[in-house]
């Protein structure tokens, strides 16, 4: 089958092998699939990743043993647990130290006209949802764990760093919340994005302190950007994934009584919910649209400065 393979750069191969689907597991053909910033570090080398990337996608089941799942459109979580350890059993495959993600770590992914999964990972889509919005439903479910993991309240103040792909849909996130949230980038285009949807905007950091501030900037920097915004015991969220390390004053931590919080998946039935009643808004989020053929160049493209969601269609 055709797919776009890190070996370690990324090329485009015409024979790879088509994925068999196991007891249990789902032969999914693959219909639209999204590039993320994790898929941008793996081309960098983040994880020594091997293989197909690509986590974001909608597909339709073509080969299943349970014959109730054949024929649907699908979305798919990407953590595949041992089920063995006390994170599965507790139903957090997402933290099974064993775990295998999809296009990640372990397992190919959707960069390919096929992958499978585990029928455990699949949300059927609504019919009347297109592609384009059911392609965002991982990225959204990962936005929302944001406000998963900490109780927001309507009258705090919210500060997201980044204005990229993943911090306008954690803005839209935390804004379901009713709480007050500010974005601030360096983009003009993308705050305006944000200001169409009822969001604050700022293109600095001099607009006080917040109660809970969000990075999303994929750079280390701006970790150091969060500190330096967010109020004594106020919250902060970790969102960037990202090669290599970061440098912090840990020390401003400890003095200001800094909660931190790492968010990396989430729940996908709100996503999907969400999406599906147009309160977290997508459609503008899309670029540009590239054949699967045509990957290195759409992962190129992906890897400009500023550049909001690049699709592949297989």
């Amino acid at each position: 089958m055709l797919a776009l393979v890190l070996d370690p750069g990324p090329r485009i191969v015409t024979d790879y092998p088509r994925p068999l689907a196991g007891p249990g597991e789902a032969l999914i053909r693959v219909d639209l699939a999204g590039i993320c910033s994790t898929d941008l570090e793996l081309r960098r080398g983040y994880k020594d990743f091997r293989g197909v990337p690509g986590h974001e996608f909608v597909g339709s089941v073509v080969e299943s043993d349970d014959e109730g799942w054949v024929g649907r459109r699908v979305v798919g979580e990407i953590n595949i647990g041992c089920g063995q350890c006390e994170p599965c059993r507790q139903g957090v495959p997402s933290q099974c130290s064993m775990r295998r993600a999809v296009g990640i770590s372990g397992w190919d992914g959707a960069f390919a006209e096929f992958l499978r999964l585990p029928l455990s990972n699949l949300y059927r889509v609504p019919d009347d949802m297109p592609d384009e919005v059911a392609v965002f439903a991982e990225p959204t479910a990962a936005a929302l764990q944001s406000a998963n993991l900490v109780h927001l309240r309507p009258e705090q103040r919210v500060a997201v760093l980044g204005d990229g792909r993943l911090g306008l849909l954690v803005a839209q996130a935390l804004a379901v919340t009713g709480a007050e949230v500010t974005v601030i980038g360096h983009h003009r285009s993308k705050l305006d994005l944000a200001a169409n949807w009822g969001l604050e905007t700022r293109t600095d950091l001099g607009g006080g302190l917040y109660d809970v501030v969000a990075e999303c900037t994929g750079s280390p920097q701006g970790f150091s950007d969060a500190l330096d915004v967010v109020r004594p015991r106020g919250t902060v969220i970790l969102k960037s994934t990202y090669r290599g390390l970061a440098e912090a004053d840990l020390t401003r931590v400890v003095v200001n009584e800094v909660h931190l919080v790492g968010s990396r998946c989430g729940p996908f039935a709100p996503a999907l919910r969400l999406l599906r009643q147009n309160r977290i808004r997508v459609r503008e989020l899309v670029e540009a649209r590239y054949s699967l053929t045509e990957g290195t160049a759409a992962l190129e493209h992906a890897g400009r400065r500023g550049v909001l969601k690049i699709l592949i269609a297989p």
